[in-house]
C-alpha cells in the first residue's frame, strides 16, 4: 500500500503569511512528489477567520492598520518585513491598493463549496485567485459580487454559491471546514501533517519537506481525513 500524507492547512485570506505559507507548501509538495512519487497526498483547507466580527461591508483597511500598529512608520515597517519574507516565494504584495478589510466568511464558503464539488487542484487554484485578488489587485473579497465573479472564473456553480452565501453564519456547512476546536490553533498559517505533526507559521519549503517525509511514515488517524 502506498504511503499517505494528509495535509490540513488552517488559514485566512486576509493573512499575508498564509499566502507565503501556501507558496512554500506548494514548493515543498512538488519536491516531495519528485523525491517520493509513491506518496499519495490529500490536502484539506480549514477555515480560521482572524477577524470574524468584521461587519459584512468590511472596514477601511489603511485606517484599520494605522489604529492597530499606532503610526505610519510602524505600518511601513511591518509591511517591509512581510515583503522581505515574501521575496523567496516570489510574492509582491500591493498593500497600498487595498481599500477594504473584508469579512472572509463568504470567501471561505466559496472555498468549501469548491472543495465539496471539485478536486484539490481546482480548490488550490481558487484559493490562489482569492489571495491574488485581495493582496495584488486590491479587490474586496467580502463583496458577494466579487466572489461570484471569481467563483465563476474558477468553474464554481454560481447558483450554488449564491445559495451558500445566503445561509446564516455558524451553519453546519461552515463547521465542516473549521477546526474541531479553534483554540488548538495558535495562529495561521498552521499545518497538521497526518494528524500528528503540527507546524506553525510560514516555514521555508525545506523545513516543510522534512516534516512531510517524517509524517509520511506514520499512518494518519481516520478522523483527520474527514473534510
Amino acid at each position: 500500500m502506498s504511503p499517505v500524507l494528509t495535509v490540513e492547512i488552517h488559514f485566512d485570506l486576509i493573512c499575508p503569511w498564509c499566502l507565503i505559507g501556501k507558496r512554500h507548501l506548494d514548493t515543498a509538495l512538488a519536491a516531495l512528489h519528485r523525491l517520493r512519487p509513491d506518496i499519495q497526498t490529500e490536502i484539506i483547507w480549514r477555515s480560521h477567520q482572524l477577524l470574524p466580527d468584521t461587519p459584512p461591508e468590511g472596514l477601511p483597511y489603511q485606517a484599520f492598520y494605522l489604529r492597530r500598529l499606532g503610526s505610519p512608520a510602524s505600518v511601513a515597517a511591518r509591511r517591509a518585513q512581510v515583503q522581505e519574507a515574501a521575496r523567496p516565494a516570489e510574492i509582491a504584495f500591493a498593500f497600498d491598493r487595498i481599500q477594504v478589510m473584508p469579512n472572509t466568511r463568504s470567501a471561505h464558503r466559496l472555498i468549501a463549496l469548491a472543495s465539496r464539488h471539485g478536486n484539490e487542484e481546482q480548490t488550490a487554484i481558487l484559493i490562489d485567485r482569492l489571495f491574488s485578488a485581495y493582496f495584488m489587485d486590491g479587490e474586496n473579497i467580502g463583496d458577494p459580487g466579487v466572489l461570484l465573479r471569481i467563483g465563476a472564473d474558477c468553474g464554481v456553480d454560481t447558483t450554488a454559491l449564491a445559495t451558500a452565501m445566503s445561509v446564516p453564519d455558524g451553519c453546519e456547512r461552515d463547521r465542516e471546514h473549521e477546526a474541531a476546536d479553534p483554540r488548538e490553533v495558535p495562529g495561521v498559517p498552521f499545518f497538521i501533517f497526518n494528524g500528528r505533526f503540527p507546524v506553525s507559521g510560514a516555514r521555508p519549503p525545506g523545513a516543510l519537506l522534512e516534516v512531510m517525509q517524517q509524517a509520511a511514515l506514520v499512518v494518519p488517524p481516520a478522523e483527520s481525513a474527514i473534510s
